[in-house]
């Protein structure tokens, strides 16, 4: 799962850029995979050993290069990926290519501002222009820093929603001035929250209509930080720069009723 932004502009541009290697970033997928155990562990009916439980409709927002939709999909009835990058989707449509991964999944480049946008899958495959298809779990990873507006977001996620269904959206943590250390100076654009608050994500929640939500520390996770801004030239670290910094990561579970 990337943090490319849901939003054109400079973000995106970056995220385009950096796609083919992304996955070569071992910190990348590590915080991929600690996603994956803090979303298994909120939402475990979900992804029962039981053979006879119909298994969920999953859409992942801001994809990336599908680390964690690829994680999640043989748990899942369908899997729709969907990323602004259209970098990101080039990747991770070619890892579909291969045999071996899930073909569950149907990625999408898209900006998703409606639950009702053609782009997306339908309900009914015989009725293509119809209802589009709504899910039991929605997942991101690293995104919601990237979105100015996270309620509108919110929102639409809401709308994308079976009756019962979840989010599960993981981001780090907004602990104060320190967490803007997160990003080098050189990989800002894009970056509209320093973190995701606790109270904050809450209280955008319970507006937008989301019940039993909670914004609750799952993990944590040490990162190589600049020592001052610009530090890394081009974002990157060499040899004896920065410093190791131990961020906090946030799980924002909430239902549909």
């Amino acid at each position: 799962m990337s943090a490319s932004n849901l939003e054109p502009g400079a973000g995106n541009d970056r995220f385009n850029a950096e796609a083919a290697t992304w996955d070569s970033n071992p910190f990348v997928r590590a915080r991929s995979l600690e996603a994956w155990k803090a979303i298994q562990a909120r939402v475990p009916a979900l992804f029962g050993a039981d053979s006879a439980q119909a298994k969920p409709d999953v859409l992942d927002i801001g994809c990336g290069t599908g680390l964690l939709s690829l994680e999640v999909a043989p748990f899942a009835n369908r899997l729709v990926a969907i990323d602004a990058a259209e970098g990101m989707i080039r990747v991770l449509s070619s890892k579909l290519e291969s045999p071996s991964t899930p073909q569950n999944i149907h990625p999408l480049a898209i900006l998703l501002e409606d639950p009702e946008d053609e782009r997306l899958p339908p309900a009914d495959e015989a009725a293509p222009h119809g209802p589009r298809l709504k899910y039991d779990l929605i997942i991101s990873n690293l995104v919601l820093h990237h979105i100015k507006d996270v309620k509108s977001v919110l929102t639409t996620m809401f709308g994308c929603l079976k009756q019962g269904g979840v989010v599960a959206l993981t981001d780090f943590e907004d602990f104060g001035p320190e967490a803007k250390r997160f990003h080098p100076e050189a990989k800002m654009a894009g970056v509209e929250h320093h973190g995701i608050g606790r109270e904050w994500m809450a209280g955008l929640m319970k507006k937008v209509g989301f019940k039993d939500f909670k914004v609750e520390v799952e993990w944590e996770h040490p990162k190589l930080v600049e020592k001052y801004p610009g530090e890394f030239k081009n974002g990157k670290p060499a040899a004896g720069q920065g410093d190791l910094m131990t961020f906090t990561y946030v799980l924002c579970f909430g239902r549909r009723e």
